[in-house]
């Protein structure tokens, strides 16, 4: 298991109890189960994945229907692939971001043949990437989310996400950009933190417990599948979840929506 030390601190300083978005499940599409689930979005259609793992991350395009792989890139050893965002270059030409975890660079990657453009470098580790349109939105393990200019890369600002009470949340992980909100997994917990961009208050929570125990009974087995990995469908209004290893993803309708 990697970042084990981080969940034992996790652990030790449980989440607070903070009001609940409701969630309704309303079906699932198939996983490749050995995709170890680091980012995740939907562009035209399309699921957009990185994997982790050093030697086997890669970066990938499925059907939706079916989750047919149809167009894989692999991110070069020994890097561990995190979190991707879309944007555009400096032209107004779409391309893929991703990130890796502990080597402090970024990859570049042309849309839609995956090629390998650019790289960049950034501090620190690189957890998860989402964009809002103006800016990309970057987790690093912390309680910190970061801004980066979106053509630049450049790190420009950024907030501390806080509880009701105050508190820090640490392991921000995986994250998605949902009408005004930042989605966000907390690592290695059930749980997926709502959270206003504009001051990092958490607004409440979404529990997906319930969601992790049927994963499980449906293969999601191993020690490190957990729930990671949040895409939304923006086209037709669909939010997606996953987890490491999971064999399928779930469409789910939160019964609060996202202000």
């Amino acid at each position: 298991m990697r970042k084990t030390g981080l969940f034992l601190l996790l652990a030790a300083t449980a989440l607070p109890a903070q009001a609940e978005t409701g969630w309704t499940l309303v079906g699932s599409l198939p996983h490749d189960p050995t995709a170890f689930t680091e980012g995740l979005l939907v562009h035209d259609g399309l699921l957009y994945e990185s994997t982790g793992l050093v030697s086997r991350s890669d970066i990938r395009i499925s059907r939706l229907a079916d989750g047919k792989v149809v167009r894989r890139a692999a991110v070069p050893t020994p890097y561990f692939g995190e979190g991707i965002a879309l944007t555009q270059d400096a032209k107004g030409k779409d391309r893929l971001v991703s990130l890796t975890w502990r080597h402090g660079k970024g990859f570049l990657w042309s849309l839609p043949d995956l090629k390998q453009t650019g790289e960049f470098r950034y501090s620190g580790e690189g957890w998860a990437l989402t964009g809002d349109g103006r800016r990309l939105i970057m987790s690093d393990g912390t309680a910190d989310l970061r801004f980066l200019d979106p053509v630049t890369l450049k790190e420009a600002g950024g907030v501390t996400v806080r509880t009701a009470d105050g508190r820090p949340v640490p392991l921000l992980n995986e994250l998605e950009y949902v009408d005004g909100e930042v989605l966000a997994n907390v690592w290695m917990t059930s749980r997926i933190a709502r959270i206003d961009p504009k001051n990092g208050a958490v607004i409440d929570w979404i529990d997906l417990s319930a969601l992790v125990d049927k994963a499980r009974a449906e293969g999601a087995t191993g020690e490190d599948d957990v729930l990671n990995g949040i895409a939304w469908d923006a086209a037709h209004k669909r939010l997606f979840v996953t987890g490491k290893n999971w064999p399928k993803i779930y469409e789910i309708r939160l019964e609060k929506a996202a202000r």
